[in-house]
């Protein structure tokens, strides 16, 4: 798939389903390879991160495979990994990075070129390797990887993060169910994702309190087996379609994901004058495209429960529209905001600084060819398509299958004008 043709001016309706979170699947896939039994993730998207993590599976000797909508991963003997892996699949994906624990714990070391992904700015990893060499292991940097080995069992540490990471707190996570003795991770991260991951290696035998609070507290050494999970629901791709009928108008059912999990995304609809019903697990999103949107919105994009980072250019492709203009902050990633150059061409208002975001409002939006510079920046281009006068072309979309299965189609199933390369639009009363 090399464009995407996006018509504007469709408003959505229709009921749509967020698959398995990316965020989730991922470290899950990784955290495979310390059980000592077969393990089933079930309803997984057909995501190019997800081919990625089994090519790379694969290739340290583990076999997994997909069937349908699950993966399967079976267990292995430690002699048979592999602790190098390949540059091209480490290159493909900033998750890469989760394989460090697993490996070291397996194999005994791990080489690890420095994980590619996103464009995101400096997205450093030392706080993995500040971890795991705290538990024993001897960390070797060597131009553009990292070599880690250990002479025996990792040992328990108490440890503070120097700042919430998501990814060094599940690496950590994983490392401290191998560790001899008791680990505290102290200033962990606390997204439904670690809790996500938590549940899993418990469901395999871990023992592990404080999932989902800044103190977790792991008891080492447990065997781990097997286990039958169904990852998270993709709370990203669930703020991504509230997005788009925010920009576009109408009213769409997003089910099978709780809103607890984007609650600030939707509080910040809601701002906004976007109408939200919530229930258990379902939202109601619904606008009236011929009523404006409420700008003056002052955004930061911050650790959970804050706003989330992958939410920050979809709020910004809501707010071009709005009647004043807005700042988004993100204290996270500092070039979250390479879509503003898009958003610029479609007749925005829009100036990235640094890790900030000035969105004038008001703009009368219309088509233009666009490129997709990241995963969620690509998704935040094709929201704000929905909303421009005319036929816009979103070119190099591969970023946005690394997230989405097929965001086209999840549009174009709403009632969007949607196209991807070969297929053709589908209206909401074919699909739903």
């Amino acid at each position: 798939m090399q464009t995407i043709t996006i018509t504007g001016g469709q408003t959505l309706h229709g009921t749509i389903h967020p698959a398995a979170a990316k965020n989730s699947v991922l470290p899950l896939l990784a955290a495979s390879l310390l059980c000592g039994g077969p393990c089933c993730l079930r309803g997984v998207p057909a995501l190019s991160d997800v081919d990625t993590s089994l090519a790379l599976l694969r290739a340290v000797g583990a076999p997994a495979e997909r069937r349908g909508a699950d993966l399967y991963t079976r267990p292995v003997t430690p002699g048979s990994l592999c602790g190098e892996i390949p540059p091209p699949l480490a290159g493909a994906m900033r998750s890469s990075v989760f394989y460090l624990a697993p490996l070291l714990c397996r194999a005994g070391m791990v080489r690890l070129p420095l994980p590619g992904g996103c464009r995101l700015g400096p997205r450093p990893v030392d706080i993995h390797l500040a971890g795991l060499a705290a538990m024993g292991a001897r960390v070797e940097l060597e131009g553009e990887a990292a070599t880690l080995r250990r002479f025996g069992p990792l040992q328990a540490v108490d440890f503070t993060l120097r700042l919430p990471s998501v990814g060094a707190t599940m690496t950590l996570l994983m490392a401290a169910c191998c560790a001899m003795g008791t680990t505290v991770l102290r200033g962990a991260a606390c997204e439904p994702e670690v809790c996500d991951l938590a549940d899993f290696l418990c469901a395999c035998g871990a023992s592990i309190t404080g999932a989902g609070t800044p103190v977790l507290v792991i008891q080492g050494r447990r065997p781990l087996g097997g286990a039958l999970h169904t990852p998270l629901p993709d709370r990203i791709a669930a703020a991504t379609y509230a997005a788009a009928v925010a920009a576009a108008g109408g009213r769409i059912t997003v089910q099978g994901c709780a809103p607890q999990y984007y609650r600030a995304f939707l509080d910040f609809l809601e701002c906004c004058g976007v109408q939200i019903e919530t229930g258990e697990r379902d939202v109601v999103i619904a606008r009236d495209p011929a009523l404006p949107l409420r700008g003056g919105q002052q955004l930061c994009a911050n650790a959970w429960p804050a706003f989330a980072t992958d939410t920050a250019p979809l709020a910004a492709a809501v707010l071009l529209q709005a009647d004043a203009p807005s700042e988004i902050y993100d204290y996270l990633f500092a070039n979250r905001f390479a879509c503003a150059a898009g958003f610029a061409a479609m007749g925005a208002d829009c100036r990235a600084r640094g890790r900030a975001l000035y969105i004038g409002g008001g703009a009368a939006l219309q088509a233009a060819r666009v490129t997709a510079p990241d995963l969620r920046g690509g998704a935040a281009l094709a929201v704000a398509a929905l909303a421009a006068r005319g036929t816009t072309l979103l070119q190099d979309p591969g970023h946005i299958r690394r997230g989405y299965a097929d965001l086209p189609g999840e549009l174009a199933s709403l009632g969007g004008l949607v196209l991807a390369e070969g297929n053709r639009p589908v209206h909401a009363a074919a699909r739903i």
